[in-house]
């Protein structure tokens, strides 16, 4: 997929846990993580700026694209 989330990079930068965004933005941990991780398929924009709201951060911060390479030979 060519949309990268970057909530693990964010939240290193801010010096939090996973646990913790996940209680001050009433999301579980599990679900979260899903998102870290990249297996998301979708986000709700509520959760985005809940997300952001508490980091203190732009949606940017956290999701980018990046387009897929292309293959050699074509």
């Amino acid at each position: 997929m060519s949309i990268i989330v970057n909530l693990d990079v964010v939240l290193a930068q801010r010096k939090m846990r996973l646990n913790d965004l996940s209680d001050g933005v009433d999301i579980t941990a599990q679900n979260l993580s899903i998102l870290k991780t990249g297996k998301a398929k979708a986000i709700r924009f509520s959760t985005l700026e809940a997300i952001c709201e508490h980091l203190e951060c732009q949606p940017g911060d956290i999701l980018e694209y990046r387009p897929p390479e292309k293959k050699k030979g074509r």
